[in-house]
C-alpha cells in the first residue's frame, strides 16, 4: 500500500510538472525593447543637459527614431525645445560645427547688440530680426535681416553691450556688417527645429 500511494504522488507530481512546463511554453515571450534616453522634463533650447534632464525609456524597436541616443547625453548642448518624454536624438544637440546642417552658402556672422540684457532673453534656435538705429535723416529704426536663427549665444558681455553668433547668406552678412555697431534684435519666431538634411552629433 506504501508503495502504491509513493507511485500516485509521484505521478501526480509528474504530471503537474510537465502542465507548468507545458503552460510556460505556451506564454509569449516579453516584448522586445530598446533602451534610449528622453526628455525627463520639458527643456528649452540652448539647455546643457544635466543628469536629471535625461531619463531612459524603453520602445518597441520599430518605434525608436533614427539617431536615438543611449549614452553620454550629459554635457551634450540642445539645438531647439523638448518635450518631457520625447526620445533624445542627435539630431537635437549641437556640435562643434555650429552651421552643419545649414546647407551650402551659410556663414556664422557674429554681431554685437547694444543691451546685453536682451541677450539672456536668447537660445540658440531663435529667430530674430535685426534692427539698425535711426540714421541722419531717418527717425525710424530699419530692418537690417529677418528672422535670422541664432547659433550661439556667447556668455562674454560688458558695458558695450553682447555678441552674438547668427546664420546667415553673405549678402546678409554683408548688410550686418555695414549696418554699425548700434544695433538692436527682436525675437520673430518660435525656436526654430535643427536642420534636418544632416544629422548633429
Amino acid at each position: 500500500m506504501r508503495a502504491a500511494r509513493l507511485r500516485r504522488l509521484l505521478a501526480a507530481l509528474s504530471a503537474a510538472l510537465a502542465t507548468g512546463l507545458a503552460v510556460l511554453a505556451l506564454r509569449p515571450s516579453p516584448a522586445a525593447t530598446v533602451r534610449v534616453l528622453a526628455a525627463a522634463r520639458d527643456l528649452p533650447s540652448g539647455t546643457v543637459l544635466g543628469p536629471r534632464d535625461v531619463r531612459p525609456l524603453s520602445l518597441p524597436p520599430d518605434a525608436v527614431p533614427a539617431g536615438a541616443l543611449r549614452e553620454n547625453a550629459v554635457g551634450r548642448t540642445l539645438a531647439g525645445p523638448m518635450r518631457r518624454g520625447e526620445p533624445l536624438t542627435d539630431a537635437r544637440l549641437l556640435t562643434g560645427g555650429l552651421l552643419r546642417g545649414y546647407g551650402a552658402g551659410t556663414v556664422a556672422t557674429p554681431i554685437r547688440i547694444a543691451d546685453a540684457g536682451v541677450a539672456r532673453l536668447l537660445r540658440p534656435g531663435d529667430r530674430i530680426d535685426v534692427l539698425a538705429a535711426p540714421s541722419p535723416g531717418t527717425p525710424f529704426s530699419r530692418t537690417v535681416v529677418s528672422s535670422a536663427p541664432v547659433v550661439a549665444v556667447p556668455r562674454l558681455r560688458s558695458d558695450q553691450g553682447a555678441l552674438i553668433v547668427l546664420a546667415t547668406d553673405r549678402t546678409q552678412a554683408a548688410a550686418l556688417a555695414a549696418a554699425g555697431s548700434s544695433l538692436s534684435v527682436t525675437i520673430s519666431g518660435a525656436p526654430a527645429d535643427p536642420p534636418q538634411n544632416d544629422a548633429r552629433r
